[in-house]
């Protein structure tokens, strides 16, 4: 009866698309099975079998860091879900991962006035020494004045790098404040630190530090590097403005473990003319360890696993296959998307179109593509399709998820449909990442969206 209640609806806007539209038949049918797809995604029970793919993967497998138990658990969740929900070709591919636990952490001001430090261990940040480190506090504005230090200046000292990160819509914010966080502890030991801190990569004012990955520069001493709550760098700069000398202790009983093996989980919607040919949906399964990565990204794997549902409860199935991909550890190096391309080589060339989704649920409202010049009409087409869920053209510039970027290197069609970020970075690889921070309807738009997209790759002649 689904299935003829569907068809019969279709086939109703099919019929008024053509009727009213000034478009060519095929515009107007593309129209039609757009808005079909749309409002498909958008109703009540989807936007709640949408939310509950989100809560059930943060009940099952909670935190799941790479390597860790809960990142086999969400492995074992994924391939049992799709299989249940009806997907084809399901299968996971082995990701040997790096393995990390975070430990014991804290921190205090000693002097001139004792108080707590709420932080965090930075992703791959060696332990401090047993006890602690005790150590006097360098401020410093940012990153480039950290460069800017000469030799010696922060011998013996805890570095502390403290930029406040700005509130972007688009979530250009993060990526000058984050710099410190990749580069910071090795340009802090250059120039004689014995450790590292910095202001959190977030816009909230809540007492929850953000964690995040971190790099050593090989042939650098390494150092321990931890994130302040944004209220506690706060506390420690004002200190500091007071001018006499901070001493605080950084504990971190963080460490390394052997290599472990997780896996990029896959699932298909089989195209009915050219099912070699593959448009494929991404998000990462993986989360970090401190809260149930609901918004980062449980969200992400909600819509592209929803938004596939939604295209093969359509009459028809489109010419190629929708391939939904959960790539393993993309927090902590990319592994999932660099295995995957590396498996894949040989059908990189009959990708057609890749998106992911891996910015929490807010809303989309831009849509950008990286297609040749000749595939721009299509865009353009695209565009069109979009448009009625409030989304606006950025032109040829999409970038794709972090995960693509090994996959693609040029050779892939890219299509980013940019959510609303203003509120993410509040919760972003913080404690605060749970389910209640998701918003049904808006998470439903983006199963709108990306169904639409996926649909229109997949179904163009």
């Amino acid at each position: 009866m689904k299935t003829t209640v569907a068809t019969v609806s279709l086939l109703t806007l099919l019929a008024a698309a053509c009727k009213l539209s000034a478009a060519p038949p095929e515009a107007a049918a593309d129209f039609a099975i757009a808005q079909h797809l749309a409002a498909a995604a958008q109703t009540e029970a989807a936007a709640q079998e949408a939310a509950e793919l989100v809560r059930s993967l943060s009940l099952v497998a909670g935190p799941r860091l790479a390597g860790s138990a809960g990142d086999a658990r969400a492995v074992a969740w994924a391939e049992a879900k799709l299989r249940e929900l009806g997907f084809e070709n399901v299968r996971s591919e082995p990701v040997t991962v790096p393995h990390w636990e975070r430990g014991v952490e804290s921190g205090e001001i000693l002097a001139p006035y004792p108080q707590p430090l709420h932080l965090t261990a930075l992703g791959g940040s060696v332990a401090t020494p047993p006890g602690g480190l005790v150590a006097e506090v360098l401020r410093v504005a940012s990153l480039d004045e950290l460069l800017a230090l000469p030799g010696d200046a922060a011998r013996g000292r805890i570095v502390f790098v403290d930029r406040v990160m700005e509130r972007k819509r688009d979530g250009s914010g993060y990526g000058p404040v984050v710099a410190a966080r990749g580069r910071g502890a090795s340009e802090a030991a250059k120039r004689g630190a014995v450790g590292f801190v910095m202001r959190s990569a977030g816009t909230g004012n809540h007492r929850f530090p953000h964690t995040g990955a971190m790099r050593y520069e090989e042939g650098v001493p390494k150092i321990p590097a931890a994130a302040l709550a944004v209220p506690d760098a706060d506390l420690l700069a004002g200190q500091i403005a007071l001018g006499q000398p901070v001493t605080m202790r950084l504990t971190l009983e963080s460490r390394w473990l052997p290599d472990a093996t997780s896996a990029n989980v896959i699932g298909e919607i089989r195209g009915r003319e050219r099912p070699e040919e593959i448009v494929l949906l991404g998000a990462h399964l993986d989360s970090w360890d401190l809260g149930t990565g609901a918004i980062d990204d449980g969200a992400g794997v909600a819509i592209v696993i929803s938004a596939a549902r939604r295209i093969a409860a359509l009459p028809e199935r489109p010419r190629r296959t929708v391939r939904v991909v959960l790539f393993a550890n993309e927090e902590f190096g990319l592994s999932g998307g660099r295995e995957y391309a590396r498996t894949h080589a040989a059908e990189l060339d009959r990708h057609v179109l890749a998106t992911e989704a891996d910015f929490g649920d807010g809303k989309v409202w831009r849509f950008a593509s990286k297609v040749a010049p000749e595939a721009l009409p299509k865009m353009d087409r695209l565009a069109k399709l979009l448009a009625p869920l409030g989304i606006e053209p950025a032109g040829n510039t999409a970038d794709g998820g972090a995960d693509l970027g090994p996959l693609t290197a040029g050779r892939v069609p890219l299509v980013d449909l940019s959510q609303d970020g203003t509120t993410y970075f509040d919760y972003h690889h913080t404690a605060d990442d749970t389910f209640d921070k998701i918003d049904p309807a808006s998470l439903a738009q983006n199963v709108a969206a990306y169904a639409v997209t996926a649909w229109f790759a997949a179904e163009d002649p």
